[in-house]
């Protein structure tokens, strides 16, 4: 491999931000795994003192942003690659979605993101070179049902994706997007819970539902994910590309 990245990834704790943290580690990368429960980070770091930094922290707190960036810069003297995978989504009727929910949504998966790439902007244009890649969602591409506020916090991530790409290209920043479909996650777990309970169904019936609509009837694995997103860590190539993951047979 060649000389190891300095990599940050948020919401790293678990499903698809684990699976990334654990590949890139895999590579030699130094990744920075930033996540709201420290135990899960110690579980990812234990075996890779010297290229870990685990960073305990909620991506909506005030300025943590700033800190964060701050806290991976002052340690390694600069920042690759920002991976922005942290996000949550809410399955509620749009008339039943109320605004706590909708800011919580739109704070979590859009503005949370837009703060942590304008606060990696400076220390990636010194350098002359970043990769920022967001997760965001197939949810972002087209429309869901009950899932009104998720959706539109997607899409707009993925505006912000291409408008940043073409912003920030001429200092050799490229800014890329992974939308996949339904992947097997603690969130889609608590989701499909959620309907089964407006429903009066069970929670597997909901899960047999679901997979019959996606390609290849399954859920994506964590792991498809990771690997589609480490295809654009260090690639210069490719901006502002909003690529579609859906699962095969």
């Amino acid at each position: 491999m060649s000389t190891p990245l300095r990599i940050l990834v948020t919401g790293a704790g678990r499903g698809i931000g684990r699976s990334i943290s654990q590949k890139l580690l895999e590579q030699g990368h130094r990744v920075a795994l930033c996540a709201r429960t420290q135990s899960d980070l110690e579980l990812l770091t234990a075996n890779y003192p010297d290229s870990s930094l685990a960073i305990t922290a909620d991506v909506l707190a005030p300025g943590i942003s700033e800190s964060v960036i701050a806290n991976v810069t002052g340690q390694w003297g600069g920042v690759d690659v920002i991976i922005l995978n942290a996000g949550d989504a809410v399955s509620v009727p749009l008339e039943k979605t109320n605004d706590e929910t909708w800011d919580h949504m739109l704070d979590l998966n859009l503005t949370a993101p837009f703060k942590f790439m304008r606060a990696a902007i400076p220390a990636m244009r010194a350098q002359g070179s970043g990769n920022i890649i967001v997760v965001a969602s197939k949810a972002g591409l087209i429309g869901e049902p009950n899932v009104a506020a998720y959706t539109a916090a997607k899409h707009g991530v993925v505006g912000l994706v291409r408008a940043a790409a073409t912003e920030l290209g001429k200092y050799g920043i490229t800014v890329n997007a992974v939308c996949p479909d339904f992947v097997d996650t603690p969130m889609i777990a608590r989701s499909l819970e959620l309907a089964a309970e407006r429903t009066g169904k069970n929670v597997e019936e909901m899960r047999s539902a679901l997979e019959s609509k996606l390609p290849g009837q399954r859920l994506l694995t964590p792991d498809e994910v990771a690997d589609a997103v480490i295809l654009f860590v260090g690639n210069k190539e490719t901006n502002g590309v909003t690529q579609l993951l859906e699962g095969g047979h």
